[in-house]
């Protein structure tokens, strides 16, 4: 759904537990995160009445979202912003302070809830909003943006994958490809014929769009955990598969990876995985995977190499 619909007022940004925020049933869904979704970048200045917010953990990304949410807000529109008070809860009613908004602060299982009519006037919405929207970061060489997975640095289990990767060939997948880094070092090889790069976070997609400008690169938002990838008889798949879900730990996430690599390769396909060393990926690797052989252990990260 999207916002080409002028009669469309009401929106949700993320999934706030229902016992906390009363969403409205056709309040349009806005997130990174949930494909499908449309997104709060497009929603047209002061033209909603209502917006609901699950706020990010993180600061840059959450006072991104909120100036986003306040611009999109006509003047006296109701916006809800709720998180966990140990994941940023704590911090929206005195940012939203900043933004020239007077909010009204609540407490309920363990989350700190802000509620305000938005201001005729607001301050600092510009700064926020570019603070948190894409750019190019130099120590990585890559555009990026703030709420991706390791969006200012090469997280310490790509850069072991990279050091112990092979070059590949024929068609393959990277499954949670986040900025492209590992697709740029997968497509280094001209024996690779297609690849296509999956993540949850459609923000890692256009990044990644930006970032590997490679014909042979197929970019998708999807849910890989969801199946109907569409995905088969691939020569290989690399992964850096995330662990958490929400804030906690998820082994399951990883698994789930694993068996969807499983799903999309042909017989004698090849995966190549990195992963936390504590992670107990071996019993699902075993189980969906012929020969399984640990490459590389180092710094806390251990790669894999796995043939279906």
């Amino acid at each position: 759904m999207s916002f080409s619909d002028a009669s469309l007022s009401e929106a949700v940004y993320g999934q706030p537990p229902l016992e906390l925020a009363e969403v409205p049933d056709d309040a349009v869904q806005l997130s990174p995160l949930i494909p499908g979704s449309a997104r709060l970048e497009d929603v047209a200045p002061a033209s909603l009445e209502r917006l609901d917010i699950l706020a990010p953990a993180g600061t840059i990304e959450r006072r991104y979202v909120l100036a986003l949410a306040l611009r999109a807000l006509r003047p006296g529109g109701r916006l809800t912003a709720l998180a966990p008070k140990d994941r940023g809860g704590a911090r929206i009613a005195k940012e939203l302070a900043a933004f020239g908004c007077v909010p009204t602060e609540s407490a309920r299982r363990h989350h700190r809830i802000s509620v305000l009519d938005r201001p005729e006037t607001l301050t600092n919405l510009e700064e926020a909003i570019g603070e948190g929207g894409p750019r190019h970061i130099d120590n990585l060489a890559l555009c990026t943006q703030a709420g991706i997975f390791s969006y200012d640095r090469l997280d310490p289990g790509s850069a072991l994958l990279l050091a112990n990767l092979p070059p590949l060939s024929g068609r393959g997948a990277d499954f949670g490809s986040g900025l492209g880094i590992l697709a740029r070092a997968v497509l280094a090889s001209q024996k690779v014929t297609e690849l296509t790069l999956i993540d949850i976070d459609r923000r890692a997609v256009e990044m990644a769009a930006r970032n590997v400008g490679d014909p042979r690169a197929i970019l998708r938002w999807a849910d890989i955990r969801a199946g109907g990838l569409g995905l088969a008889r691939l020569d290989f798949v690399v992964m850096n598969p995330p662990f958490h879900d929400g804030g906690s730990e998820d082994q399951a996430l990883g698994q789930s990876f694993i068996t969807r690599a499983a799903e999309a390769l042909r017989p004698g396909g090849i995966l190549w995985l990195t992963a936390n060393t504590h992670l107990p990926y071996e019993a699902p690797l075993n189980a969906a995977f012929k020969a399984v052989a640990l490459k590389a252990s180092a710094g806390g990260y251990k790669v894999y190499e796995a043939r279906r």
